[in-house]
């Protein structure tokens, strides 16, 4: 069985798949050998490790770089947080994309949101199935479209969900991503609605893994949550060691 394969088998399970996000070589085998059987990468975390915000402020070169790395030491299926495409035209994100396959990685995400001035936008949801419908004919990767109603605030958030997964099913999406989509009636009335894979985003709203498991959500992530929680206690540790001078908060004692 190919990558892809093994990947799009792991969203047909009874169980939802606990996807771990990563941004460097070292964070996959730490997941790895903790037992997740698939790899996300999250590009707000790899951006911000190399300095930069969330929103495709590097260059698609600087990301390809640290997923090359990631996928060398991964045992398991990989997917790029891939975010809009890094382009507007959808061929070049093919190419681009073609790339990403040609090293391993497994899926994608591909996203209709667009982040302008720090903020993030809704965008026109023919771009995304364009971009779909572009890669799709290049490669046969696993994409998971992220549909961003709820986190525009949209205000028919799930009707109009609805209605941008059909067209993305449509183009040749493989999943559907809904981050922040939290309530039960809701998620339980997407899944009804639309027949792909759902893969929805931890917060302290959602249900617990086994209602998601009987709703019939298929995967969970969470993006760089583990990263800004390791990162807080990093500020932490620097604080308090530069004003206590306490050499065993670097020994861990």
């Amino acid at each position: 069985m190919s990558t892809v394969s093994n990947f799009k088998a792991l969203h047909q399970n009874d169980t939802p798949l606990l996807l771990a996000n990563v941004w460097d070589a070292h964070t996959a085998k730490l997941a790895q050998e903790a037992g997740y059987t698939a790899l996300g990468t999250s590009s707000h975390a790899i951006a911000n490790a190399l300095g930069f915000k969330d929103g495709e402020e590097i260059s698609f070169e600087a990301l390809f770089f640290v997923v090359k790395h990631i996928v060398a030491v991964a045992e398991v299926p990989v997917s790029v947080d891939f975010e809009a495409g890094y382009a507007d035209d959808p061929k070049q994100v093919a190419k681009y994309v073609k790339q990403l396959a040609d090293i391993g990685a497994a899926g994608i995400n591909l996203e209709d949101g667009l982040v302008k001035e720090g903020k993030r936008i809704l965008g026109d949801a023919t771009v995304l199935a364009a971009k779909i419908k572009a890669v799709k004919a290049t490669t046969a990767i696993f994409i998971n479209a992220r549909i961003d109603t709820y986190t525009t605030k949209h205000p028919d958030s799930l009707n109009e969900s609805v209605s941008r997964a059909l067209i993305y099913k449509t183009a040749g999406a493989d999943g559907i991503f809904l981050p922040l989509i939290e309530k039960e009636t809701d998620i339980k009335s997407f899944i009804t609605k639309v027949e792909l894979p759902l893969n929805v985003f931890t917060t302290p709203k959602l249900p617990d893994y086994e209602t998601l498991g009987k709703l019939g959500v298929k995967r969970i992530s969470h993006g760089a949550k583990q990263y800004e929680l390791l990162m807080k206690k990093s500020e932490e540790i620097f604080k308090k060691f530069q004003q206590t001078k306490d050499y065993k908060l670097m020994l861990g004692s």
